[in-house]
């Protein structure tokens, strides 16, 4: 048995002496800093936060109706007041609070399943207590489960105007959420940072009016307007939103463009015998965005280019082509994806058309040994590697560049922000306050991101004001349509069949299991499952797996065997959504598509068609299937257009999601709608083009309203 532990002496109570843990304790918060600290992670740290965060919703709680009316309309939210005539803790079918209030009309049970001790000893016997919630008739009568209630006196007043509902974290009630706002709006400067006439102009209220109507709205607001966001308050909180968005990256891309940049104006050597040993010839789409990256990298002040194109459409030769040229001018290059896989891809295609025109290639990645890594850094380090290529590895604090010019991001909505910049600031002169003015001396590398995603015309215009955006619209000739079909679950011995079918025609298939509740061990349970199903039904074919737990060298060996033709059908996670190339691959079954995004169903379905032979992807899916499903599935059978599939796929999920908001910690937009406020966009452009031409205090009153210190974000 362990010995007990020793208690504090007594002598040592006597001297006063606290235990040593005691006096290394800080004291604890008080309640105050506590609500302080939730607030913060909100995002609310100012009096102006506090007031720009504005309601979701509205309840009226401004009439009580009686529990006998309120159970005639049917199953609705209404708002009711009575007397606790009973309250009981049962214990079947659970444990439960049940409470019963009664009114002049009748009675009204309330059920709380998750409730606290301190709820039950409030709502006790004779208790008078207001209550809101959706009325259901249940097998003792009205009830409701969870309202939310209040303990009140008779006579009581009730709310003359609707009450907001906000965003809230954990541990913040709605109650302190109204008083802390309340509060904040008795402090703020109320200065409009729009001046009159130009309000006039563009038919905006003002700014302090519609602030106070949107927390405390009146009774005689329209309400219909006010909860879908076109009520004229809305629409300044949503253009001042836009132009504070719009200043603040037209701003970036001027600061972007007072910088210094190493000029790349070499298209030397290397370059021109690059083009010279492709095997085919680039489109004319290639040819014009590559003269428009040729351009820009011949300026003194940093490219900041999206090279957008659809699957297939070449992005890769040409990001190469722009590295020869970075090359030719005596600096070295980089590219960074975001998988191994895709890494890997690149490596071993543009490798193999630089190293035999004498450019050393280095590769960095997090599965290489301690060896490997030290050996890649002293090569990059040194300047003898004159292109990069790794993963999230290059932006590691030990990873240093010796002359860097050029940096290339793969599927750059797959990186944060901060990572990217990480990259960015691999210069060495990079100066890593990206908000501050740059000084002369100061020089960032030139950057070209590339998406395989398609970001629709409405959208670049909003997000990617700071932005060169150039556009690959023209596949390679020799690509095969793709026909695709949905099939359901239930018919998995006829896919089964036509993968065997295909197999035996000397063709190769991809079997594609998803992510399921973002859980790696459930994805990976589901490949293996998948491949034991396809190797017993179809033992005379070989069946490979590929998943992310597999470690690089395994996951490369089965890649590089079904390269080759030696695996009929690779079952894998989506591990290998872009960047494999594998001509002889003619069929794509995509498990459970229901599950997957437009955007990944579109990037999977572009593995195949990559040769000459006619090719297919089938989406297996679950039925019954919700509305936003169908609607995806659908998008994949009417088009292969990657822009029209954006397109669309920005109507069902929103921009948020769409570019990948979530990896860099700050949300878009909180209030306009790309979907209905494109209008609003136009003018907040025009307008920030006005001010920062003219009109420099508005200009640093509005950014520094709405953004406050968020800008740096924006500028990258």
């Amino acid at each position: 048995m362990p010995a007990p532990k020793k208690k504090a002496s007594a002598d040592s109570t006597k001297e006063g002496k606290a235990p040593a843990k005691a006096s290394k304790s800080t004291p604890p918060l008080s309640n105050a800093q506590k609500a302080q600290n939730k607030l913060a992670k909100l995002g609310l740290r100012s009096d102006m936060d506090l007031a720009l965060h504005l309601p979701l919703r509205y309840e009226d709680e401004t009439q009580v109706i009686s529990i006998h009316d309120a159970s005639l309309r049917g199953t609705q939210v209404v708002q009711v007041e009575g007397i606790v005539s009973k309250s009981d803790i049962q214990f079947r079918p659970r444990r439960q609070l049940v409470v019963t209030i009664t009114d002049d009309s009748g009675p009204l049970v309330m059920r709380f399943v998750n409730f606290y001790g301190s709820q039950a000893k409030q709502l006790s016997e004779g208790v008078r207590v207001r209550v809101r919630g959706e009325l259901r008739h249940g097998f003792f009568g009205a009830e409701m489960v969870h309202p939310t209630y209040k303990v009140v006196l008779e006579g009581a007043p009730l709310p003359t105007a609707l009450t907001p509902v906000y965003p809230a974290g954990e541990g913040l009630s709605q109650a302190y959420l109204r008083k802390a706002i309340g509060g904040a709006l008795s402090r703020i400067n109320w200065r409009d940072t729009l001046p009159p006439a130009m309000l006039e102009e563009l038919k905006l209220g003002g700014f302090e009016s519609s602030i106070r109507l949107l927390h405390n709205p009146p009774t005689d607001v329209d309400e219909y307007a006010l909860e879908e966001r076109s009520h004229p308050a809305w629409i300044r909180m949503k253009f001042d939103e836009l132009l504070a968005q719009q200043l603040s990256l037209k701003r970036a891309q001027a600061a972007r463009r007072a910088r210094n940049a190493s000029a790349l104006p070499t298209i030397g050597k290397i370059s021109r015998a690059f083009i010279k040993q492709l095997p085919f010839k680039l489109t004319g789409a290639q040819q014009r965005v590559l003269a428009e990256i040729r351009h820009d990298l011949q300026e003194s002040f940093p490219m900041q280019r999206l090279l957008q194109g659809d699957v297939g459409s070449g992005k890769t030769v040409v990001a190469a082509v722009a590295a020869a040229q970075a090359i030719d001018s005596g600096f070295q290059a980089v590219l960074m994806a975001p998988t191994e896989i895709l890494a890997d891809q690149h490596f071993r295609k543009i490798a193999a058309w630089m190293e035999p025109l004498g450019v050393k290639v280095a590769w960095l990645t997090g599965s290489l040994k301690k060896k490997e890594k030290a050996e890649a850094n002293a090569l990059i380090e040194s300047g003898e590697a004159r292109l990069v290529i790794g993963t999230h590895a290059l932006i590691q604090d030990n990873v240093q560049f010796q002359k860097l010019g050029l940096v290339i991001v793969d599927e750059q909505h797959r990186f944060g922000v901060g990572q990217r910049l990480a990259l960015r600031n691999k210069a060495r002169d990079a100066d890593a306050d990206i908000s501050a003015m740059p000084s002369a001396t100061q020089t960032v590398p030139h950057q070209l991101m590339m998406s395989a995603t398609p970001i629709p015309r409405t959208l670049a215009m909003t997000y990617y004001a700071d932005l060169e955006v150039s556009v690959i619209d023209e596949l390679p000739p020799g690509r095969t349509p793709i026909v695709t079909r949905t099939i359901d679950q239930n018919r998995r011995e006829e896919v089964i069949a036509r993968v065997h079918a295909n197999a035996l025609e000397g063709r190769q298939v991809y079997w594609v299991c998803p992510l399921i509740e973002e859980s790696e061990a459930l994805q990976l349970q589901t490949a293996t499952d998948t491949y034991s199903m396809l190797a017993e039904a179809l033992p005379d074919l070989r069946i490979g797996l590929v998943h992310g737990r597999l470690k690089q060298a395994e996951k490369q060996d089965v890649m590089d065997a079904f390269s080759r033709g030696e695996i009929h059908v690779l079952v894998a996670t989506t591990v290998i959504e872009v960047g494999v190339d594998v001509p002889n691959a003619s069929l794509m079954v995509i498990e459970h598509a229901e599950r997957f995004g437009l955007s990944q169903l579109h990037q999977l379905r572009g593995r195949v068609g990559r040769g000459a032979a006619a090719s297919a992807c089938i989406l297996l899916y679950q039925s019954p299937l919700g509305g936003t499903a169908k609607q995806r599935l659908m998008t994949m059978r009417e088009t292969a257009d990657g822009f029209e599939i954006a397109r669309r796929d920005l109507e069902i999920r929103g921009p948020g999601e769409f570019l990948g908001a979530r990896q860099s910690g700050e949300a878009l937009l909180r209030f306009a709608d790309l979907a209905t406020d494109q209008w609003l966009v136009e003018k907040a452009r025009n307008l920030a083009q006005t001010l920062l031409q003219n009109e420099d205090a508005i200009v640093d009153a509005h950014l520094q309203r709405w953004l406050g210190g968020k800008e740096d974000f924006l500028k990258v």
